[in-house]
């Protein structure tokens, strides 16, 4: 099936060095082991550092690529530039940023506390951040035509219920991706986006929804192909757009969700049915996990 198979020619990253955030599990290492397949050098960071070694072994013995794993906690910035510092010796230079790393979970906003909020915050904005700042110094600095992308979601142009960290979080990222496209355009940097609908990864959306709330909610009826997105559907969009073959796309935002958002916006919305009693439970499993 085409969906399930890549569509670039196998050097279309070849030689270019990569890093992505949140790199040792689900859509990051979808899209990692396609990149080393199309010839990349790979950096790979998290706070896990035993989930990124076992990670990078696997994705080198599948792929005969080479991989870094570097632990980092995005919302860090010395740890940030020391990915970047550890790169550079590794491979020389570094050519393409993904911002992948995120957090989120679900809960009534007024059960939040400011620190929840915050939390969220500084994972997906500010450590976005970060990582575009450190990148964008460097490739600045050493005349580098560097590229970004930054991995959103559907509700940061939308909003959604049940998830208003995330959506404050990832708006917040949009708009960084349109700001830095428009002055960072001249240095010959790139930066977009991809706004994923539901592509569930097991670790993830287990945590996200625990129990039997993804078949009681059944995602994937919110969306008019009525089936969930397929990894390397993702990864080959990603791939496409951080190679030369887009190389006059600056500033966009490409949503793959197979029209989800265009039926009902905000993703979570529907969690409006959950009743009070179920939250404690979902709250409980959320802590657990």
């Amino acid at each position: 099936m085409e969906n399930t198979t890549g569509m670039l020619r196998d050097d279309a990253l070849k030689g270019k060095t990569i890093i992505i955030t949140g790199g040792g599990t689900g859509l990051g290492k979808s899209m990692g082991t396609y990149f080393l397949q199309l010839g990349a050098n790979l950096v790979i960071t998290s706070r896990k550092l035993d989930v990124l070694k076992q990670t990078a072994a696997e994705m080198e013995a599948g792929t005969g690529g080479r991989v870094l794993a570097v632990a980092c906690d995005v919302r860090k910035y010395d740890e940030v530039e020391n990915v970047l510092k550890l790169a550079i010796e590794a491979f020389g230079r570094v050519d393409i940023l993904v911002n992948n790393a995120a957090g989120n979970f679900i809960s009534p906003t007024e059960r939040l506390s400011a620190n929840a909020f915050s939390s969220i915050i500084d994972i997906v904005l500010k450590g976005s951040v970060h990582c575009s700042l450190a990148l964008g110094k460097y490739w600045i600095a050493e005349k580098i035509p560097g590229t970004i992308l930054n991995i959103i979601t559907t509700y940061a142009f939308t909003g959604s219920a049940y998830v208003v960290p995330s959506a404050c979080a990832k708006g917040g990222v949009l708009a960084m991706t349109r700001s830095l496209a428009a002055e960072w355009g001249r240095h010959g940097i790139r930066t977009n986006a991809i706004a994923p609908g539901p592509f569930p990864t097991k670790g993830a959306w287990d945590r996200l929804l625990p129990g039997e709330m993804m078949d009681k909610f059944g995602f994937k009826n919110r969306v008019p192909l009525k089936r969930m997105g397929e990894h390397q559907e993702l990864a080959n969009l990603a791939a496409f757009l951080v190679s030369g073959f887009s190389g006059y796309i600056n500033g966009e935002v490409i949503t793959i969700d197979g029209g989800e958002w265009l039926q009902g916006a905000g993703q979570f919305n529907a969690l409006e049915m959950v009743p009070a009693e179920m939250w404690d439970s979902i709250e409980q499993a959320t802590r657990k996990a």
